[in-house]
């Protein structure tokens, strides 16, 4: 793995946040990302300056190349690999149960699971997505096809079975009893979490517990799962759902949680409060290792508390917008200082690349009315795909960005491998503004940015190794 990586290499540096994210991107044109043999950043800079130390060690590029952090996806979903763009007649609740539900039932044929896990995988280390926070199929084998294709390709995976205990009659074969719900998930952890290495500091693998939603469990379970999880935080388990994704007056989901457990907020029922009146029925599931995906109608309340206890939320506009939940409302949400990183939320999401999102990110927000609106800066942008995404897996001390000692996840972007791409940027090369010529061509480039253009994908100095191409499956 010990290499010398040239090109322009851009990241935004350091312990960085949103409002910080201007004057912490660092790019240097033709420059050298040093990787040592462990597979983490040994130094970079200039590559006329390269020391003397690596001067003859292996060099990988001509200087054409950009090279990006690895992207990290904070919310997709896997058992929804072949249903982008799925007809559901609806908003969230109908999509669900026509759709949804049906599909991530046939994942119980392990066959059949095994080439949705290939594909799935195939696809995130075609986009760049080397780490990813994923919501599990509902099936052991499933779940194992999945931990297993990531493990051999060289990716970060964190997931769980996705926990299901009532449901309407679409969603029967994706239940379980609660017993055995919280039995499988302990069983899970114990064979999954961390399994390469055995510890958190240095796994790739490891491991969520994901009640789907609210309406998905029951009062029983969630107590139940809550006196599972604190009993498994101090292993880094993680905890992923989702929040306040659709506001439909009357029937929507918000609407329908609220009704069903008569409590004050959505956020109630997973901060422990589940019983009506939002009294305290079990532990919480809030903090660090936190995932809410969504938290499109959060009040100011809630995004209080998400901030205080550490929970960080998955932005995914791309299904917000076909799935007409609505715009998560940004400089509010930002003002409580909750952290949010990006999801592609595939397959409500029809965009597996994560600059995509950003792409739609920039869209929504600038198009948000009168003073709500804002114009996300390319820097942001580009710490939105990266090290924001770490930061919400609480793993940015590993990954995320380019600093010295860190573990060296990167993509390689070759713009003439797409053509929109390259005369896109050599059509921005005219701006006399240093600054401005840089935010242009990072702009262009997340804005613009396809598979096609992408050559090489690392995780920890290792070039990934996806899985072959599966025939198509059958429609039956």
């Amino acid at each position: 793995m010990a290499a010398v990586h040239r090109g322009h290499v851009l990241h935004i540096a350091g312990d960085a946040d949103l409002a910080t994210a201007d004057r912490q991107l660092v790019s240097v044109p033709d420059g050298a990302l040093v990787v040592d043999a462990a597979g983490a950043v040994a130094w970079l800079g200039r590559y006329d300056e390269l020391p003397v130390d690596y001067l003859f060690w292996p060099v990988v590029g001509d200087g054409s190349a950009l090279l990006l952090p690895g992207f990290v996806d904070t919310h997709l979903h896997y058992p929804q690999t072949f249903t982008t763009d799925a007809y559901g007649g609806g908003q969230l609740l109908e999509w669900l149960e026509h759709c949804v539900f049906p599909a991530e039932a046939r994942l119980a044929d392990d066959e059949y699971a095994v080439r949705v896990a290939r594909s799935f995988t195939r696809r995130r280390a075609q986009v760049g997505t080397t780490a990813a926070m994923v919501f599990g199929s509902a099936f052991p084998g499933a779940q194992d096809a999945l931990f297993e294709a990531a493990r051999d390709a060289g990716l970060r995976l964190v997931s769980g079975r996705g926990i299901q205990t009532v449901g309407p009659d679409s969603a029967a074969p994706l239940l379980t009893g609660e017993d055995e719900a919280i039995a499988l998930v302990a069983d899970e952890i114990d064979r999954w979490h961390c399994a390469d290495t055995g510890e958190v500091a240095s796994a790739l693998l490891q491991v969520a517990v994901v009640p789907r939603f609210s309406l998905s469990v029951t009062p029983r379970t969630l107590a139940a799962l809550g006196e599972l999880y604190a009993g498994v935080r101090d292993r880094g388990v993680y905890l992923h759902t989702h929040l306040n994704e659709n506001n439909r007056p009357g029937d929507g989901e918000i609407a329908a949680v609220r009704a069903r457990y008569g409590v004050d907020s959505y956020l109630d029922t997973y901060d422990g409060l589940f019983l009506p009146g939002s009294k305290r029925g079990g532990e919480s599931l809030l903090g660090r290792r936190t995932i809410m995906a969504h938290a499109v109608h959060c009040t100011d309340t809630e995004l209080a508390r998400l901030a205080a206890s550490g929970t960080s939320i998955a932005h995914c506009p791309t299904s917000q917008q076909f799935l007409g939940s609505g715009t998560m409302p940004w400089r509010r949400t930002v003002a409580h200082d909750v952290t949010v990183a990006l999801g592609t939320d595939v397959g409500a999401g029809d965009e597996w690349l994560i600059p995509r999102v950003a792409n739609d990110a920039y869209k929504v927000h600038l198009s948000e009315p009168g003073d709500a609106s804002v114009a996300l800066t390319p820097p942001q942008l580009l710490y939105l795909c990266t090290l924001a995404g770490a930061q919400a897996l609480d793993q940015d001390r590993r990954f995320g960005n380019f600093d010295a000692g860190k573990e060296a996840d990167f993509v390689t972007v070759e713009p003439d491998r797409d053509e929109h791409l390259a005369l896109a940027l050599a059509g921005a090369g005219d701006e006399p503004d240093p600054q401005r010529a840089l935010y242009q061509l990072l702009f262009t480039v997340l804005m613009g940015l396809r598979e096609a253009a992408i050559t090489a994908v690392h995780v920890r100095g290792r070039r990934v190794t996806p899985p072959e191409r599966d025939a198509p499956p059958s429609r039956r």
